[in-house]
């Protein structure tokens, strides 16, 4: 059993904290090892591409072409630097966002409550447990209130296992013979308690038995299918090379000339780079959602986001603001003073270090509005100081204070209208129907309401419990409600638009339910009931399946029914966003192809669980995480539509201009060349562009569906087209004007280059023209797309570079050919956009 290291009932102080800190180290488990920075940059190297180039600048030396050898090694060390920067970088992100995602813990120092890193825990720490949280460290427990802790994990034990304080004797004992401890990682099913830390980080139960696990990264929908993709293109170009070698030695070409174009070409064409790209887009695009008030906790979800058809969520604190506040209050003649000394007394609340009250939503807001009606807290305690507390519990719906004044007592009780109607004095049996009508007034105006009653008592009863709870007079009752969020009436008509439908999930009363539901224009006023947890038990799975189609407002639902609703939808083939809070919605969250834990109410296990968590609670933040979700899949499908297009023409150019009976118009140092400026910054930049105003306009896509859906394989192959058909009218016209090889091979070099960059402008949109898109709407394109023109000048009018890069210098007329040539491809590649939607409704 652990040993209890010393501790106060106020807590440890700075000087022990600091002290202990230093001893025992944080409260973490090692986890697996980090990849060192150099094996990072290595991986880099690994690649078959960069294999194939190593081979081409070996032979490249072997024959005394010097030069091209350097560049090509100067390319490989280029290419893997950038990779190694943006590996570290997206590795760098992911772990900030699991920083984030880190569990907290209450604990008590100094005498004062307050919320702490669980990882800053030392032993001798004194520890707040509830429902619902994780157990931080191992500890032993001081005070307890039915106390439940779920070991499963650690023990194997599927029931929940009751604790309590007192000793135990024996040594070596196993953790689950430990009923009066607690342990790191387990779950508090039920109840509360108050514990002192005994261990922490590798000394704990959990640290002992823990194994060095290396985490693999997720491989995303996405990038599987890209993969696959891949190995199809591998064998596509290795076959178009293979074919480009054999023709060129056919025609007479040199051996090493056209050895090398083919190696450079497999290069080109092969987007091996893209499966690490599109993680740190879908990492840069999780790191963009923190902005918007939501982490991800698995990247996966960045990229499914774009695809969700419901959200189906919580009412309180997300639909809402999570601030209950008193609307209407009613009292009975000549009692107001003491039916607001009820709202300050009555309860359990705590106050943090600034004064703000802690606890129960509705008690909270119960001590608010006592406190603004000039009623102070200490002043109350001592002219009714409590003596006594019987605690709210599901089954009576009650919760009473003992209170003494003078030489009698004061027993204070609130609960549930029912509840307390039904302990009302014989006394009060014809009023009795009016208040609780007036209580269904306000509840169909979305208040829950409370009612009060109390009783005076000559002597203190030697027992506080139920049965004092009888031959109550009435005190008054209070009406509250949790405001709906302005923004979410937006966000759910933002919702309809975009082809989701929003669902709200409560265990609230129907009533209260429908008026939050109409107050939100979730549903119409008037036009439909809530589907209660009752309702939902006389339904048979097909009649559920039938049902939830047509709901919108669920009420007195259980956790269970909430993942059946979940399953029926799935299985109507709808993709469900499920927003949770408690460790009982885990299942649900974990069901849900997203699940969305509340980053401010909710249990950690829910957090564990779900793959996003929204940090204020609101689900306005869903309907923003779900439209940088399509604008991050719509980048990706531009960044892949502009390299493969790209690769496409390079191909194209290669393979037909001898068949044509032109000059092999790119030298293999070129396709390098283009290829570095094409998938570099420009291909980068593609991913900051920001979402198109019909992003969240159109229904979302299938999760099935291609990633070269919506024509997205014409355009790629049109594009490509169009950019070998000027490269060659661009050489026809430079060969009728008398130009040398050099000059046609350096003007279509560069009209490669300058076409290949306007199309990174024509695909920021994939519907709109160019023409109509606002040119610094991505400035980070705008300057790469500069800065690698003048790049390609400096390789043409360059004298230090040209021996290098086999240019020459261009006339005027050249490069007047050349940018008229390329202005004709974007403008006609820009055009596609009109042909495309023909082709696909075909």
């Amino acid at each position: 059993m652990p040993k209890r290291r010393g501790c106060a009932a106020d807590g440890l102080n700075q000087a022990d904290i600091a002290a202990r800190r230093e001893r025992f180290g944080p409260n973490e488990l090692e986890g697996g090892k980090q990849k060192p920075k150099l094996a990072i940059l290595v991986a880099q190297f690994k690649d078959v591409m960069i294999a194939i180039l190593a081979v081409a600048a070996v032979i490249s030396f072997l024959v005394g072409e010097h030069t091209d050898a350097y560049v090509i090694l100067g390319i490989i060390f280029g290419n893997g630097i950038i990779g190694y920067i943006q590996e570290s970088r997206a590795e760098a992100s992911i772990q900030k966002l699991r920083q984030m995602a880190a569990q907290h813990t209450l604990v008590v120092r100094n005498g004062t409550p307050s919320k702490i890193a669980a990882s800053q825990l030392v032993p001798g720490d004194v520890v707040l447990l509830n429902a619902g949280d994780i157990v931080p460290a191992d500890g032993r427990l001081l005070k307890i209130s039915a106390l439940k802790i779920d070991e499963a994990m650690l023990t194997g034990e599927s029931q929940s296992i009751e604790k309590h304080t007192a000793p135990i004797q024996g040594d070596g004992l196993l953790p689950g013979d430990q009923l009066n401890c607690v342990f790191k990682g387990t779950v508090v099913s039920n109840g509360s308690a108050r514990m002192v830390v005994t261990e922490t980080g590798m000394n704990t139960e959990m640290g002992k038995i823990a194994t060095l696990l290396e985490s693999e990264s997720q491989q995303t929908p996405l990038q599987r299918r890209l993969h696959k993709f891949s190995k199809q293109l591998v064998l596509i170009v290795l076959f178009i090379c293979v074919a480009i070698f054999a023709y060129g030695l056919y025609r007479g070409e040199e051996l090493l000339t056209i050895f090398l174009t083919a190696l450079s070409l497999a290069v080109a064409a092969l987007p091996e780079a893209l499966p690490a790209v599109i993680t740190i887009a879908l990492a840069n695009g999780a790191a963009r959602m923190v902005k918007q008030r939501a982490l991800i906790r698995r990247l996966p979800a960045v990229e499914t986001l774009g695809s969700v058809t419901y959200i189906c969520s919580d009412k309180t604190g997300t639909l809402t603001k999570n601030k209950m506040t008193v609307e209407k209050v009613w009292h009975t003649e000549d009692r107001e003073s003491l039916l607001l000394h009820a709202f300050l007394l009555n309860n359990e609340i705590r106050f943090d270090e600034h004064g703000n009250p802690l606890g129960d939503s509705t008690e909270v807001a119960l001590v608010t509005y006592a406190t603004e009606s000039g009623m102070n807290r200490q002043e109350a305690e001592k002219e009714y100081p409590v003596v006594g507390t019987l605690p709210f519990d599901s089954e009576r719906m009650r919760m009473s204070t003992l209170h003494k004044r003078d030489d009698r007592y004061l027993l204070l009780v609130k609960g549930a209208p029912g509840k307390i109607a039904e302990a009302l004095s014989i006394d009060y049996a014809d009023e009795k129907e009016a208040w609780l009508n007036t209580n269904r007034e306000w509840a169909r105006e979305g208040l829950r309401v409370l009612f009060f009653g109390y009783r005076w008592l000559d002597e203190q009863p030697e027992e506080l419990n139920a049965s004092l709870e009888a031959k109550l007079d009435f005190l008054g009752m209070a009406g509250m409600i949790d405001p709906p969020r302005e923004e979410v009436v937006e966000a759910i008509g933002q919702c309809r638009t975009a082809g989701i439908k929003p669902v709200m999930i409560t265990g609230d009363q129907p009533l209260t339910a429908v008026a939050i539901a109409e107050r939100l224009k979730l549903i119409a006023s008037g036009e439909e009931k809530a589907l209660t947890g009752a309702d939902l038990n006389k339904l048979s799975d097909d009649e559920l399946k039938t049902q939830v189609a047509h709901t919108a407002v669920y009420a007195r639902v259980s956790p269970e029914q909430k993942l059946n609703i979940v399953k029926a939808l799935q299985q109507n083939g709808e993709f469900v966003a499920m927003t949770g809070d408690g460790v009982n919605d885990a299942p649900s969250l974990k069901q849900a192809d997203i699940g969305v834990a509340m980053g401010i109410t909710g249990t950690d296990v829910a957090k564990e669980t779900a793959h996003m968590i929204l940090l204020d609670d609101n689900f306005a933040t869903i309907v923003k995480a779900v439209k940088e979700g399509r604008r991050i899949y719509d980048n990706i499908r531009k960044f892949i539509g502009y390299v493969l297009s790209c690769n496409l023409g390079e191909i194209l150019v290669i393979f037909f201009a001898p068949t044509l009976g032109l000059a092999i118009p790119l030298l293999p140092i070129h396709i390098l060349w283009i290829n570095l400026v094409t998938d570099g910054l420009p291909g980068l930049a593609l991913a900051s562009e920001p979402a198109e105003k019909n992003t969240m306009q159109r229904p979302p896509r299938r999760p099935d569906e291609s990633l070269f859906a919506g024509g997205l394989i014409p355009r790629i192959v049109l594009t490509g087209i169009l950019m070998a058909i000027g490269a060659f009218t661009l050489q026809l016209v430079a060969m009728s004007k008398g130009y040398d090889t050099a000059t046609q091979q350096t003007m279509v070099f560069t009209m490669l280059s300058f076409v290949q960059l306007g199309n990174a402008l024509v695909v920021r949109s994939l519907h709109t023209s160019v023409f109509r898109l606002a040119l610094l709407r991505n400035p980070f394109l705008l300057a790469t797309i500069l800065f690698s023109i003048g790049l390609q000048l400096l390789l043409v009018y360059g004298s230090f570079l040209q021996p290098v890069f086999k240019t020459v210098a261009l006339p005027a007329e050249a490069m007047g050919l050349i940018v008229t040539v390329s202005a004709a491809c974007v403008i006609a590649i820009d055009g596609l956009k009109i042909l495309i939607p023909k082709i696909s409704n075909g």
